[in-house]
């Protein structure tokens, strides 16, 4: 009998909230349990909307790499520069529909 290794992945992740027209770029090693932490009712950027979705993610096989391709997003601080992040993975067909949030674009790398 084999044994049987499961891997945890973790993802940079960006969240996109309706009625604040703001975007968060967070990582985490579960994106469902993430956003439905941000959509509690709790004090903090990301409180009190409860509409926050998934936009876009990128798996990693390390927290540091997720956490380093967090950093590198929120460096820019730009949200012409993650629209454009977004664009590009939509344009590239590399996105697959996020189970866990009704089907914003994930990208697996």
């Amino acid at each position: 009998m084999g044994l049987f290794y499961f891997e945890t992945m973790f993802f940079a992740c960006i969240l996109y909230s309706s009625s604040k027209d703001k975007y968060y770029v967070g990582s985490t090693a579960d994106i469902g349990e993430r956003i439905r932490k941000h959509n509690t009712n709790h004090s903090g950027f990301t409180g009190k909307t409860g509409d926050w979705v998934l936009k876009w993610s990128e798996s990693f096989i390390t927290k540091e790499g997720a956490g380093k391709r967090e950093r590198q997003i929120k460096g820019w601080k730009s949200r012409k520069m993650i629209e454009n992040l977004l664009l590009e993975v939509s344009l590239a067909g590399s996105e697959h529909p996020d189970f866990t949030s009704g089907g914003p674009l994930v990208r697996t790398q």
